[in-house]
């Protein structure tokens, strides 16, 4: 009786295994498949279009890649809090980051930071990475960002935390409107005054200017000062 046992253990004990055996392959493949889905999201040019084609919150906008813009636009709103997985931000559409996976960059709690060369034609990706990237003004993204107030999720906006930009509200916004990969729209007389402001007090980048000057027709664009 204790060989029949001990034989029908054995036979029970190498079916679990089998068993076994054949279901961690499995778990390995989709744990996988999660990890590339999370960690190997393809950022490239094409990743970024008009600014205006995202969500705007307050005074900035965002987006999310993997079409989960619902749980970006919570956090954003909420102004706390830890954006999911490919979240976009952006404030102008030179700059973005994009949070990614978890764990993928410690450091900047896993966002990426990217510096943009934008045109009609679209976007080309200046610069892009973590703890180095600096942009057309000379300023590193993250040791910006890495002084908004705790809880935030290194989203700075005006009074949490972040050093001041040499940027007014309506710079910013006649910016936003003057993204040249979006449909050109009419800008107020305030706004031109104040593309104009920057240019003057900033020296904005002069490539940058010229792509507004393709679209919009505003004393900047000529040396004379006459339209």
């Amino acid at each position: 009786m204790r060989c029949i046992l001990a034989v029908d253990l054995s036979l029970r004990e190498l079916h679990l295994n089998e068993n076994i055996e054949s279901f961690f392959p499995l778990l390995a493949v989709v744990l996988s498949s999660y990890a590339s889905v999370a960690d190997e999201v393809v950022i490239d040019n094409s990743t970024f279009d008009c600014i205006r084609d995202m969500t705007p919150v307050r005074g900035f906008f965002v987006d999310n890649l993997e079409g989960d813009p619902e749980g970006t636009v919570r956090i954003s709103e909420a102004g706390e809090g830890t954006y999911p997985s490919v979240s976009v931000v952006q404030l102008v559409p030179g700059e973005a980051m994009i949070k990614r996976a978890e764990s993928f960059s410690p450091a900047t709690s896993d966002w990426e930071f990217f510096e943009l060369d934008v045109a009609k034609e679209g976007s080309s990706i200046r610069t892009r990475g973590f703890v180095d990237v600096v942009n057309r003004f000379d300023g590193n993204c993250f040791a910006c960002h890495i002084k908004a107030n705790p809880g935030r999720d290194m989203i700075c906006e005006s009074g949490h935390g972040c050093d001041p930009i040499p940027l007014t509200p309506l710079m910013i916004k006649a910016i936003q409107n003057t993204d040249p990969r979006c449909d050109p729209i009419p800008l107020p007389a305030e706004q031109i005054e104040a593309l104009e402001q920057l240019q003057a007090a900033m020296a904005a980048p002069q490539e940058y200017i010229n792509e507004i000057c393709n679209v919009y027709t505003f004393r900047a664009c000529h040396p004379t000062g006459s339209l």
